[in-house]
Parts: structure tokens; C-alpha cells; sequence
């Protein structure tokens, strides 16, 4: 074995710019391998996070457009009938016993919190322009169990809400556009033409362009008394479990024990959810197919050796080397290559992703981000080497499997 594996060493030491040839071929593959997926798990964690942290693992609300029974169902019950265009019935939003709905809700021990929520479209009063946005009323304590706002808060606090009955935690993005800061009044109109002045107590930043730019949060009192309901009027209820991945199951239980609409986080972000699984696949392919073209690469450089070499194998096999040590020989080579190429891969995939992440990078309104995220997760490293050395012991293998068959009395008669 000794023997052998100085006899390799020498196959790589005899030609060095072929064996660094075919290492770069292999580090550039990992190098770009690792960056690549780093920014792009980056980014979608990133995503994720974000939206997971802003919505609900479970929506619970009643859905007026959903289809119901007819009345020519009950005039035709047992034929055939046919209704176009059917309208929803004229009904408020209200969930009907939302707080006896959220105890019970509360005690389920898959549950980890839950919210009731008064949500409704509104228009900031901006001088002469009325910018739309959203209004949550909400117990801001129990927000903050379901979606951390506390993180969030870039001014004022949670508990200045409790502490005012007209007051309103504002996104940042609309408080640019009004240019408004914590202190000021600001004046809501809702659809129905009720107005209310509120005066700003905070402002948070989730960090999504398209919930900073419209929401806003104030006491339930203060929104059931903007929109002129009485105190158990609530729209919607928020959910947050243990196990997220039970949202679906769960979602099910609540929408037939409760009947109303309960919309898990699947459901909900499935256009996101989609986008995330097109974006790896994508991600991966790229990765391992600049891993097999390095593998391609190793493969053509020792065939040429072998081909190269076929005197020096024929003396081998014509001293006592048997086939398969001839194939260890070259076999250890392409190890080796594949080793150390995926070691310095690693390192400058290491070196390129925390060039990535210090890298500027504007999210403008959209997204909350002023660096690109970059996931140095150890796993992606790990299948880096790992896929690198597999990827070189198979390009190895068939050159040697074609050495190990070589026949020394053909070769020297070709002498």
C-alpha cells in the first residue's frame, strides 16, 4: 500500500500545473457551490421569517363570499338548479361569540397563544390626500405574544397604547409619507365616512413594505368606537400553535367545530411557499451541475494520464502490480485532487459569502434590508466536501477501472 500510494504521489507531483488544473476545477465548483446557496437559503430564510413573523399560523374570520345555500335549493330540492352570479348576503364581518370562541381556543394545548382582532380598511387623512391602510384593534399584550411587535418597535412603547384610548402605533412607511412622528395627531376616515383624530404612541417596522406602508394598531375599544359597534364586535381571530405544521389539521377542527373560515399559514402563503421551492430547485441544479462539469473535468485529465502512462502501467502490471492495485494508484490521485480542490472550495466559498453579506444592499419600501443575508449553515459546507470527493472518486473510477485492464504484453509489443 506504501508502494502504491508513492507511486501516486509521484503521478501528481510529475505534472503539477495538470493536477492544479483539475483542483481548481473542483474548488471552483464548491467555491461557487457554497456562495450560491448560501445567499439564496439567505435570502429565503430571510423571506420567510418575515412573513411567518407578520401573519397567523391560523386566520380565523367569517368569510362572507364563500358560496351558500340557495334559496331555489329549497324550491327545486331534488332537481337540477342553476344560479349565476349569486351574491353574498348583506352581513357584517362580525364573528358571532368571538371572545367565548378565543377561551376555548385558549385552552387547547396545542395552542400557543391567540388573539381577537377588530380589523378594517381606513384612509389617513394626508391634507387633501386620503392614503388607504388597514386599522387592527387588537389587545397590543397578546399582538405582542403572537408576533413579537416588541422587536419591532423603532419608537414609543407597547404599553403607551394601553395608556390611550385614542391612541395608534403607526408602520414606518406611512409615517414617512405623512412625515409624522410619535406625538403627532393624525386623522382616520373609514369607508363608511366615520373620522377620528388618534394621536401616534409608537412606531413599528416589520419590515415588509406592504404591511409597513398601510397597518396600524390601536385598542379594540378604539376601533369598535371609530366604526361605531358595540364592545363584542371582532372580525377577526389570530392563532399561533406550538407546532406550526399542524396548522392545516388544526385549521380544519376550528372551521368545522366553530363555522367559520379558518385559514392556516399554508394556505395563506402558498404563492410564497411555491416561490421558495422554485427558488432552491433552481439553487441546486445550478450548484451540482458546476460540481459535475469540475467532475467531467477530473475525469478527462486522468484518462489523458492513463493514456499517457500506459508504459509506465504496463511495467507495473508486468512486475507484479495486479489490476486493482493499478486502479488504487489512480483512484488516490483523483481523492486527492477531489480533496484538497473541495478544501479550498470551502474556503473561498467561505470568503465569497462574507463578502456577500457585507455587501450594501438597498430594500427600498419593500423589505426592511440594508446588507444581503447570507446563511453560513455548516450542512451546506458539509454537502459541499462531501458531494466534491464523491463527485472526483466517480469521474476517478472509470479511468482507473480502465487501467486495471490494461494488457502489459499488448502494450510492450506496441513498443
Amino acid at each position: 500500500m506504501k508502494l502504491v500510494v508513492e507511486i501516486a504521489k509521484t503521478h501528481l507531483v510529475s505534472k503539477p500545473k495538470q493536477t492544479l488544473i483539475a483542483m481548481l476545477g473542483v474548488t471552483f465548483g464548491i467555491g461557487m457551490f457554497i456562495a450560491l446557496v448560501s445567499l439564496m437559503t439567505g435570502l429565503n430564510d430571510f423571506t420567510e421569517e418575515l412573513t411567518m413573523s407578520s401573519s397567523a399560523d391560523i386566520h380565523i374570520y367569517n368569510d362572507i363570499t364563500e358560496s351558500r345555500a340557495s334559496i331555489a335549493d329549497e324550491v327545486n330540492a331534488n332537481g337540477i338548479n342553476i344560479v349565476h352570479h349569486q351574491k353574498p348576503r348583506k352581513e357584517t364581518a362580525k364573528v358571532r361569540n368571538a371572545l367565548q370562541i378565543t377561551e376555548m381556543i385558549r385552552r387547547d394545548p396545542r395552542v400557543l397563544g391567540v388573539a381577537p382582532t377588530l380589523s378594517s380598511q381606513v384612509f389617513y387623512n394626508y391634507g387633501p390626500v386620503e392614503l388607504p391602510g388597514n386599522i387592527a384593534g387588537v389587545d397590543i399584550l397578546e399582538e405582542d405574544k403572537l408576533f413579537d411587535l416588541r422587536s419591532k418597535m423603532k419608537a414609543g412603547q407597547l404599553e403607551d397604547l394601553l395608556a390611550n384610548n385614542d391612541g395608534i402605533i403607526i408602520g414606518t412607511g406611512i409615517a414617512r409619507k405623512m412625515n409624522v412622528k410619535v406625538g403627532d395627531r393624525i386623522v382616520i376616515t373609514t369607508p363608511q365616512g366615520h373620522t377620528m383624530p388618534l394621536k401616534i404612541v409608537g412606531l413599528f417596522q416589520m419590515g415588509i413594505g406592504t404591511i409597513d406602508n398601510v397597518r396600524s394598531y390601536a385598542n379594540i375599544s378604539t376601533v369598535q368606537t371609530i366604526l361605531q359597534q358595540d364592545h363584542s364586535y371582532i372580525t377577526d381571530i389570530n392563532i399561533k400553535l406550538i407546532d406550526l405544521l399542524q396548522a392545516k389539521t388544526v385549521a380544519s377542527e376550528y372551521q368545522a367545530m366553530f363555522g367559520y373560515k379558518a385559514e392556516d399559514w399554508e394556505t395563506a402563503n402558498s404563492t410564497f411557499l411555491t416561490g421558495i421551492t422554485i427558488r432552491n430547485i433552481i439553487t441546486y441544479s445550478v450548484s451540482f451541475t458546476l460540481l459535475i462539469v469540475a467532475g467531467f473535468g477530473i475525469y478527462n485529465i486522468l484518462n489523458m494520464t492513463i493514456m499517457n502512462k500506459m508504459k509506465d502501467i504496463a511495467i507495473l502490471k508486468a512486475m507484479g502490480f495486479s489490476g486493482k492495485d493499478v486502479r488504487l494508484i489512480f483512484m488516490i490521485q483523483s481523492l486527492v485532487i477531489g480533496f484538497m480542490g473541495s478544501v479550498a472550495g470551502l474556503c473561498i466559498g467561505y470568503v465569497l459569502s462574507y463578502l456577500i453579506a457585507q455587501a450594501p444592499f438597498d430594500g427600498g419600501d419593500m423589505v426592511s434590508l440594508d446588507h444581503f443575508p447570507v446563511n453560513f449553515d455548516a450542512k451546506y459546507y458539509i454537502t459541499g466536501i462531501v458531494f466534491g470527493v464523491l463527485t472526483t472518486a466517480l469521474a476517478g473510477y472509470m479511468p482507473s477501472r480502465k487501467a486495471a485492464y490494461v494488457d502489459p504484453i499488448e502494450i510492450i509489443r506496441g513498443q
